[in-house]
C-alpha cells in the first residue's frame, strides 16, 4: 500500500514554472544526460517542500536500450530525478556556501508504476531533516495522479574539482 502523498498531484499547476532548466543550472552542476529536471513549480521554504517535473521524452539516452520496443524509465534514473531535485531545496535555501549538496544514499524506495517517454513525472519532496551535514527528504513521484515513485533521499555536502 502507498503512504500518504505527499502533495495531491492534481492540484498542481506545472503551467506556474518558478524555475528553469537555466535557473536549475545555477544551482545542480549536472549536465547533458544526467540533467534530470525540467522545472520547479512549487518551493515552500515554511513547509520544507518542493515539486518539479521531467518531461520523459523520446530521445533520452535510455530509451532504444530500456527496454527495446517497450521503453521504460530506469528506477536509478527516478531516484536521480528526486535526488536532484532535492539538491535544488538546498540551493534555494542557502544550506551550503561552497559546493552543492550531492546523492548520499537512499532508504525505502518502491517503484510503483511505469515511465514511459511523453510521460511528465511530477516529483514532490519534503525536508525531514536539514543540516549543512546531512539532509533527508521523503520523496514521491507521479504521473498523472499516480504514485510511481517513493523514497528516502540522502544528500551530503560536495565540493565540485575544477582542473
Amino acid at each position: 500500500m502507498p503512504p500518504v502523498a505527499l502533495i495531491d498531484p492534481t492540484t498542481i499547476d506545472t503551467s506556474r514554472v518558478l524555475v528553469d532548466q537555466e535557473g536549475i543550472r545555477l544551482a545542480n552542476p549536472q549536465r547533458f544526460e544526467m540533467e534530470q529536471l525540467t522545472a520547479i513549480v512549487v518551493l515552500e521554504r515554511e513547509q520544507n517542500l518542493i515539486v518539479g517535473y521531467k518531461d520523459v521524452r523520446p530521445d533520452e539516452f535510455w530509451v532504444r536500450g530500456h527496454m527495446p520496443d517497450y521503453p521504460l524509465m530506469p528506477g536509478v534514473l527516478m531516484c536521480e530525478v528526486a535526488a536532484q531535485l532535492c539538491s535544488y531545496y538546498c540551493y534555494a535555501i542557502d544550506l551550503v556556501e561552497n559546493g552543492f549538496i550531492g546523492f548520499g544514499g537512499m532508504e525505502d524506495v518502491r517503484f510503483r508504476g511505469q515511465v514511459r517517454p511523453g510521460d511528465r513525472l511530477l516529483m514532490a519532496a519534503k525536508a525531514i531533516r536539514i543540516h549543512r551535514r546531512q539532509t533527508i527528504f521523503e520523496a514521491q513521484a507521479f504521473v498523472e495522479a499516480n504514485m510511481v515513485y517513493q523514497g528516502r533521499i540522502i544528500g551530503v555536502p560536495l565540493t565540485a574539482v575544477t582542473d
